[in-house]
């Protein structure tokens, strides 16, 4: 492991700068959290900034100073140029760190804050416009000789530019956002027929998460292994790699569970790994931390992309180096070197981590399950770690990622950190909100896990979800206990957030069953009756009808698509039949039970 005795001592020889006063994090949740808590170590004052949503949510509470930015989607706060930019003004911060999502890669935002003469805590928007745009990203890489699977070189403009790369390199395709990651904008093709939806929604997720709907493609993998290189760099030419990390737990694209090291992985395949990935950084100029992602299957690897930014997984790399990651991004940010080389990175145990999300698993649908948390108890003992963005009697929003946290755990060796993460798991407790938390146990309790044969597709094609239930607990308390709830009156004053932290009463529920109380769903959007009175399992937005009055459908058929949290999702019908009434158009905003569609 990296010793870390006088690196906040280092400095860039004949400048004498000191790391930052005061930062302003934009972004919220859980990285939020993160950045706050790092700062506050190293006595540097933050800055937090918030929608009308989350005027009261924990990173504005932690923050030294908090600033309103208005709105509620993010779109409306969090991707609000103007409104952070006149933040930082406002509150004098001479940072910004991004987090992740958001503007974290944007190239465009991370100039703006530059001109002003404050720094961005990332790359420059030079290697952020070369790595953010996929297509130029691949081009680098193969400039100094790290290959991809075959893709694209070029924007799909043209449902046909997809049927020739298909019937040259065969299905299924991936079409996949340019400006954007973590699976978002993502969609598969297997055949010719379903192109034209699957650019359609590749384009709307990605204008939504990431304000641009620019696409690509790429030859999809049919078993891959996602394993990734986490790179430091700083401004003096000096990058090193700190080992790497399996994210082959995956649904819809995106992570469930992360590791580091990479189990069963050559020795020389990590080596390699590795050096390509400091090759990428290097050679399109990167300063800060990024991961370098590749694709690894039959014992070859694939550059996939670059991330640049920090990694949602950065903490089992942490607990695997000794090292602070978000420590190091403001000291090289600031202007500090690297104080240790490649030979001083080693790696110690196993980690694991575990993304604790506000989703239903049930049947494998893993529905959106916005809300009230209730009660939060986090698990604790050695080798524990918790990185959260909630408390007791937060809200879970439609409108934002539904990530509550992170559990990261440590062992000596694989075998142990597993068994100490199911122990974990089985001491969360959380009510007011479904969570991931039945698929992670039966992820991490499977045969093939724990002999590394899964992949990117295993949660989806493999693993069975059909038994596990993850109905949402109402919150309990004592016969002689009146139920309290911190929460903290907000004033604002010039758009700025002051609070008094009180612990209040809660309102006495309602007579008849919890409302927080969900029965066990069959499918994604359907009733699950047959009665073919189609609802909606959650709050969101129509984005697309499918059907209109008169059509025959079959069951399974989808009759919408519905979007929930950055993400779109299918509804089907329950039954076959004819549609005899359509209730919705696109554009209407819809609560989970909401009829949409009947059939007869």
């Amino acid at each position: 492991m990296i010793s870390l005795v006088g690196v906040r001592g280092a400095s860039h020889p004949g400048d004498d700068r000191e790391v930052f006063a005061k930062v302003l994090i934009a972004n919220r949740g859980e990285i939020a959290v993160r950045v706050i808590r790092a700062c506050r170590e190293m006595g540097v004052a933050t800055v937090a900034v918030y929608s009308d949503l989350d005027r009261d949510a924990l990173h504005t509470r932690l923050a030294d100073e908090a600033y309103a930015l208005g709105g509620k989607a993010a779109t409306e706060s969090y991707l609000n140029a103007e409104a952070i930019l006149s933040v930082i003004d406002r509150s004098g911060a001479d940072a910004v760190h991004p987090g992740y999502g958001f503007f974290s890669e944007n190239a465009d935002f991370a100039r703006a804050v530059t001109d002003r003469g404050v720094a961005f805590i990332g790359p420059p928007p030079e290697a952020i416009e070369v790595m953010g745009d996929k297509i130029s990203a691949r081009l680098a890489a193969e400039q100094v000789g790290v290959h991809g699977v075959p893709g694209t070189t070029e924007f799909i403009t043209d449902p046909d530019q997809v049927r020739a790369f298909g019937a040259e390199h065969g299905y299924p395709v991936a079409i996949k956002a340019a400006y954007g990651g973590g699976g978002r904008g993502m969609k598969v093709v297997t055949d010719e027929t379903t192109i034209e939806d699957a650019i359609e929604s590749a384009k709307r997720e990605a204008m939504s998460y990431f304000a641009r709907d620019e696409i690509y493609m790429e030859r999809y993998l049919t078993a891959p292994r996602h394993v990734e290189i986490q790179v430091l760099a700083d401004a003096y030419g000096n990058a090193v790699y700190l080992g790497e990390r399996d994210c082959s737990a995956q649904r819809r694209h995106q992570k469930l569970i992360e590791e580091a090291p990479a189990p069963d992985l050559p020795d020389e395949v990590r080596t390699s790994m590795g050096e390509a990935a400091v090759a990428v950084a290097l050679g399109c100029g990167y300063t800060n931390a990024g991961t370098v992602e590749f694709l690894y299957e039959d014992g070859v690897f694939h550059y996939l992309e670059m991330n640049t930014r920090l990694q949602v997984e950065h903490p089992v790399t942490e607990l695997v180096t000794g090292l602070d990651l978000v420590e190091q991004q403001l000291l090289i940010a600031s202007g500090e070197p690297l104080d240790f080389t490649q030979d001083d990175v080693t790696i110690s145990g196993h980690a694991i981590e575990v993304r604790i999300n506000a989703e239903d698993p049930s049947g494998g649908a893993f529905l959106p399950s916005p809300g009230r948390i209730d009660s939060l108890r986090v698990p604790d003992g050695f080798g524990i770690r918790f990185d959260g963005g909630y408390e007791a009697g937060d809200e879970i929003s439609q409108y934002y990622d539904n990530l509550v946290g992170k559990l990261v755990i440590w062992g000596r060796d694989r075998e142990v950190a597993i068994r100490r993460t199911l122990r974990a798991l089985a001491d969360f407790e959380i009510r007011g909100v479904a969570t991931t938390i039945p698929a992670d146990i039966a992820i991490l309790e499977h045969p093939d896990f724990a002999a590394v044969t899964h992949s990117t597709k295993w949660v989806e094609e493999t693993l069975d979800l059909s038994t596990v239930s993850s109905a949402v607990q109402p919150s309990t308390t004592g016969d002689d206990e009146t139920p309290t709830t911190r929460r903290d009156i907000s004033v604002e004053v010039a758009g700025r957030r002051f609070a008094v932290s009180m612990w209040i009463p809660e309102a006495a529920p309602p007579a008849g069953p919890s409302p927080r109380t969900r029965a066990k769903r069959s499918g994604m959007g359907t009733s699950g009756s047959g009665t073919g009175r189609v609802v909606v399992p959650m709050q969101g937005t129509i984005v697309k009808v499918l059907v209109a009055v008169g059509d025959n459908v079959d069951a399974g058929d989808t009759v919408c698509v519905l979007e929930a949290m950055k993400m779109e999702n299918n509804v089907a019908a329950d039954r076959a039949g004819t549609v005899s009434e359509v209730l919705v158009e696109p554009g209407d905003s819809v609560g989970a039970g909401d009829m949409v569609v009947v059939v007869e």
